[in-house]
């Protein structure tokens, strides 16, 4: 999902799902990141663990890297993903499914 020299490639629902999860991946791999996605979401861990792959707790993963740009830019430096996919993910995830 890294911008190349020519046109970007496209981002598809199952593109903007990975994303989520990669992003849950990246919040939950360091206890920090972790307790405050969870304090600021008020999502619990049991629930958090009975929803992986909900639409939900995608969208609140992308939403909450979105919201702060120094961690935004960390998650696309650390995971190759451009920062504006995540805006694009969100749009996918958040629309009507195909």
């Amino acid at each position: 999902m890294r911008k190349s020299a020519g046109k970007p490639p496209r981002l598809d629902r199952d593109a903007a799902e990975a994303v989520a999860l990669q992003g849950l991946s990246f919040l939950l791999a360091e206890q920090a990141r972790a307790a405050r996605f969870l304090r600021l979401t008020g999502i619990e861990p049991d629930e958090m663990r009975a929803r992986v792959g909900s639409v939900e707790l995608m969208l609140a993963v992308l939403e909450h890297l979105s919201a702060d740009e120094s961690l935004l830019l960390v998650f696309a430096a650390e995971s190759g993903i451009a920062p504006e996919d995540i805006g694009r993910a969100m749009a996918l995830l958040d629309g009507p499914r195909a």
